[in-house]
């Protein structure tokens, strides 16, 4: 019997960059030139006509969601389209005529293809049919799903524990498919469900369990028009939540002020031409009224300086902080103002690195205004210290009364179009002792009890072997950790690893001895069945679910959905053997959304995580 082979898999590829150019600095994002990049893509991609004809379905209520970002949808969308650039792409490469096949596999090995850049592995083209790589092997070949839901199922039952497997989810994923994904793995024995938000709003979450009660934010999109102050925190929405801009606008025009904090100012936030309106198309809006320049991961420290000040001016007798909410709805107020006397504002002052000047001008309209929003992304969220950064936002908006009124609240911006509905719909390594009585009720077995593995130590267990097995909902795992040296030598220790994809990515190069790659059906591409379209539903970055639709044709006949994959993975894996019918679930949405509403019927899910 042979030994295995050892494939010769670069973890980057060709990342040289040439050509590179000194400029002067863009002071204002979007306008022509954003549109332009956007339609170059799609164009090039698509062809012009379905280009323009599938931009004209994406964000609006009729059509399909933009897997670019998980920004919400204005009730009344613009006729001249509801999408960013960012949103463009990620159309363009989901859409695209390019394909990757069998015969792409057969000229091109895993070793070879690793040498490519990122880019360009992206841009390969749609995945259009399952694919093995088997062990000894550096080629790719077809398999027909139903062998591979039995190459997998078998796999599964050799395993001594189900804690040998790990299940990953991305926030690419539908409610539907999360949920019966989440639900299969209970079934199969385990809580072992690391998922992306382990690795971008996990403090967030926590930090909002811990002080409000709810892991989401609080406000709705309708409420930026409303605000008086909106503090934009530790995120660049030009560069990558381009939409949020539109609702800063709105801000600015109804003479809300803006103040970011953060290391770099971005050109979004300086000024943002729209082009849904001609004022904004010839001069644009300056948006940010203060920009904090803080040093890196020195939130903290600013913001209670900050705090100090706010607090210094309402003792001195001005109406500074909400008396009447604090002592109605808050607890603990005497403790943090002895917490801020333990730091002098010289000290505060000098780790901060902002000029106080600049901190005074903040100070002085956040002394005045109470309808205040505090919006932030990972530059807060990705510090070790990531949970205080946000308990410090959620005490200022506290002390001010910030907190459920028009206007006013906490806004967490979420990257992926639905990590909010993967934990809604109970994607999560925690235990919730609620749902797995309410799962026994409804479907008939008893859910796992211990607490799963984590994002960090999935990764840990398994570069020690003591997970075998690796399962992808969605997403490109090697590449999206912070450690890919760490994460390829963990995941080239599996005996299989599974890929749930629609393109091609890194994680489908650098893979276990056995790999599976299970193309699926794209939010852009119809889901059709027995007749009927169906559709998923997946939920924003301000906790409102709604539908999406695709409206083009499927790249290739061999595609499934997401539910009908997992479906069939489960299906096989307990081949009738279980109350649940799985297959009639992944083919039938309209049923996993009632089991969903009886089974999250008056519980809350996440005590732990959002």
């Amino acid at each position: 019997m042979s030994s295995p082979i050892k494939r010769n898999i670069s973890l980057v590829g060709d990342a040289q960059f040439t050509g590179i150019e000194l400029t002067h600095a863009k002071d204002f994002a979007a306008g022509f030139p954003g549109i332009k990049v956007a339609l170059q893509h799609t164009f090039k991609e698509m062809g012009a006509l379905e280009a323009l004809g599938t931009l004209s379905k994406m964000n609006q209520k009729e059509g399909f969601d933009c897997a670019g970002c998980a920004w919400p949808d204005p009730e009344k969308p613009s006729k001249l389209g509801e999408y960013c650039e960012n949103g463009a792409k990620a159309l363009a490469e989901e859409a695209t005529y390019e394909k990757v096949d069998a015969d792409f596999f057969k000229k091109y090995s895993v070793e070879e293809i690793s040498t490519w850049s990122n880019f360009k592995i992206g841009k390969s083209g749609r995945l259009t049919q399952p694919m093995l790589l088997k062990e000894n092997s550096v080629h790719y070949e077809p398999i027909r799903w139903e062998t591979a839901f039995s190459m997998i199922a078998n796999h599964l039952k050799t395993l001594k524990s189900p804690d040998e497997a790990i299940f990953y989810t991305s926030g690419r994923s539908s409610n539907e498919a999360a949920f019966l994904y989440g639900l299969f793995v209970r079934a199969f024995g385990t809580n072992n469900m690391p998922d992306c938000s382990n690795m971008c709003h996990e403090s967030s979450g926590v930090a909002l369990s811990e002080t409000l009660g709810i892991g989401k934010g609080s406000v709705k999109l309708e409420d930026f028009d409303m605000a008086e102050v909106i503090m934009v925190i530790g995120q660049n929405p030009g560069t990558n939540h381009p939409r949020m801009l539109s609702a800063l606008e709105k801000c600015k025009m109804n003479c809300g002020k803006i103040i970011s904090i953060n290391p770099l100012e971005e050109a979004g936030l300086i000024k943002f031409k729209d082009l849904q309106s001609l004022s904004g198309i010839t001069q644009g809006t300056s948006l940010t009224d203060i920009h904090l320049q803080v040093k890196i991961n020195e939130d903290v420290a600013l913001l209670k300086l900050i705090l100090k000040k706010l607090a210094h001016l309402d003792k001195s007798g001005e109406k500074v902080f909400d008396h009447a909410f604090i002592e109605t709805y808050t607890q603990g107020i005497e403790d943090l103002l002895k917490d801020l006397d333990h730091y002098s504002e010289s000290e505060l002052l000098e780790r901060c690195g902002v000029p106080e000047k600049a901190i005074d001008r903040a100070v002085s309209i956040l002394a005045k205004k109470n309808k205040i929003i505090i919006c932030w992304a990972m530059g807060l969220t990705q510090h070790k210290n990531g949970v205080d950064n946000i308990k410090e936002c959620v005490n200022l908006l506290l002390l001010k009364g910030s907190l459920g009124k028009p206007g006013a609240g906490t806004c967490p911006v979420r990257g992926h179009s639905n990590v909010q509905g993967d934990r809604t719909v109970g994607i999560m390594h925690h235990v919730s002792t609620e749902l797995n009585k309410t799962i026994e009720r409804v479907f008939g077995f008893i859910p796992p009890d211990k607490e799963g593995l984590d994002t960090v130590k999935a990764l840990e267990a398994m570069h020690e072997g003591r997970s075998k097995i690796f399962i992808g909902l969605g997403g490109n795992f090697v590449s999206a950790v912070s450690d890919t040296q760490y994460a390829a030598e963990a995941i080239q220790n599996c005996e299989l690893t599974v890929q749930i994809s629609t393109k091609l990515n890194r994680s489908h190069l650098v893979t276990g001895k056995t790999a599976l790659i299970l193309p699926t059906l794209g939010r852009s591409e119809k889901d059709h069945f027995e007749g009927k379209d169906r559709f998923l539903t997946v939920e924003n970055s301000m906790g409102q679910v709604h539908r999406t639709k695709g409206v083009l044709k499927p790249k290739s006949e061999h595609l499934k959905s997401e539910p009908e994959i997992i479906g069939g993975i489960a299906n096989a894996y307990f081949n009738d053997g279980h109350p649940v019918d799985w297959a009639g679930l992944g083919t039938n949405y309209d049923s996993i959304r009632k089991k969903m509403s009886r089974d999250f019927e008056g519980i809350r899910i996440c005590p732990k995580g959002f």
